[in-house]
């Protein structure tokens, strides 16, 4: 395999020469899979796949590879002997269960310049001190991600991962970072913290947020990114990424969707059929990472709904952007006969100042309907009217509102044995 720093620019090219080197990178990493991996042996040859026949044009004529793929033949994905792997990370499952990704020191190689040329994209340099606020253990794959990336383009790490506002606020205070990654809901509350205390951010210029959006479908900022630059003063740019397809999606200086590196990705959104849909359509996003010795994929199943934008940035790169994501498939909801996205119900709490957190319960009412209950905690005069209102003009229905106590709140959404915040509880099942 090339050495990732032979990769020409590639999301600078003409899109026509794009297209013919995607093509030639997806047919090397299919003969790959063919090859090395037991599962896409079986897999090929059951479905008549011929690598070197696959164009971007038929990809979709490949069935999809989801997590249950995984949970269900997990050995089988892996691609290498033991000796070779050189990292394992887990990703929670479908059914719960964690699933194991392997990744050489290839991977991790290709890993730090995927995080490098997403960082660079918006701005970040040599000179920068970059404060972590994402773990970098529990086998756990985000900050090593962004510290390996960091790491690479020359800039210092400074690795405080999952602590306190305390805990942070010290650090921005003793290190001055002109950088921070973290969740947008967190970095909120810690410019909120520091603003309090009096702490000068002045040295902090940039936000890369991970784990939620920015923007909504019509790529306007949300209240959360409107509070984080207003507070920090700084600019705030959205990341995604999986643990899956070690191939993160970053905003450039533009900040109108994360920029797709063609050499490590091919990117599709499609429909229930698993069919490409149009530039600027929603649907899911699936992603074919390009490359990958340890565990291979090909049109793996983010379940994350999102869409394309497909014209060229002002950036001056001509590769395809994704869109914010809009909701997990899984957690698509009927509500009264409309169909409801739990990030939706997030983004309308999150413009309201005075709810100070929150948390969605979803049960099954009955065979065509879902039952939606929105808890919330204020830290304001606030009517149950008022909330009502808001959440049915955004969502063009009205769920049940609860008021709990701020403590009560948080000890459901803030569970210390998990990485992230909890704010969705599917209880339909």
């Amino acid at each position: 395999m090339r050495s990732f720093r032979e990769y020409p620019k590639s999301a600078f090219v003409d899109p026509a020469r794009m297209l013919r080197l995607q093509t030639q990178w997806l047919r090397q990493h299919l003969a790959y899979c063919q090859a090395a991996s037991p599962f896409y042996r079986k897999f090929f040859q059951k479905h008549g796949i011929v690598p070197r026949a696959v164009t971007l044009e038929n990809l979709a004529d490949i069935p999809l590879t989801d997590k249950r793929c995984l949970e269900r033949s997990n050995r089988d994905f892996i691609a290498v002997p033991q000796e070779r792997i050189a990292d394992i990370v887990l990703s929670s499952g479908t059914t719960g269960d964690p699933t194991q990704i392997v990744y050489t020191q290839r991977d991790l190689d290709r890993l730090a310049y995927n995080e490098r040329q997403s960082m660079a994209s918006c701005g970040i340099v040599a000179a920068d001190r970059v404060l972590l606020t994402c773990t970098i253990d529990r086998c756990f794959v985000a900050g090593l991600a962004y510290y390996l990336g960091a790491k690479t383009i020359g800039a210092a790490c400074i690795r405080n991962g999952l602590n306190s506002l305390e805990s942070h606020a010290g650090i921005i205070k003793l290190m001055a970072p002109t950088v921070i990654v973290g969740v947008p809901s967190f970095l909120r509350k810690l410019g909120n913290y520091v603003e309090h205390k009096k702490i000068s951010v002045a040295s902090v210029k940039k936000l890369v947020c991970i784990g939620e959006p920015l923007r909504d479908k019509e790529m306007k900022p949300l209240a959360v990114t409107r509070d984080l630059e207003a507070v920090w003063k700084a600019k705030a740019y959205s990341t995604y990424s999986s643990s899956e397809m070690v191939t993160s999606f970053c905003e450039c200086k533009s900040q109108n969707g994360g920029h797709l590196h063609p050499e490590l990705a091919v990117a599709e959104i499609v429909d229930e059929r698993g069919r490409r849909v149009s530039a600027g359509v929603p649907g899911e996003l699936v992603v074919t990472p390009l490359g990958m010795e340890g565990m291979p994929l090909v049109r793996f199943r983010t379940g994350d709904i999102s869409f394309m934008l497909e014209e060229p940035c002002a950036c001056g790169r001509c590769s395809p952007r994704l869109g914010p994501i809009l909701g997990r498939k899984k957690q698509m909801l009927k509500v009264k006969g409309t169909t409801v996205y739990p990030l939706a119900v997030f983004s309308a709490l999150d413009a309201l100042p005075e709810v100070s957190d929150y948390y969605l319960t979803v049960f099954a009412a009955d065979a065509l309907s879902d039952r939606l209950t929105v808890t919330v905690s204020l830290r304001g005069p606030c009517s149950l009217a008022r909330i009502s209102e808001v959440l049915t003009a955004r969502l063009r229905v009205a769920p049940e509102v609860v008021v709990a106590s701020e403590d009560d709140v948080r000890r459901v959404v803030y569970n210390p044995s998990l990485r992230k915040p909890v704010r969705f509880f599917d209880r339909r099942s």
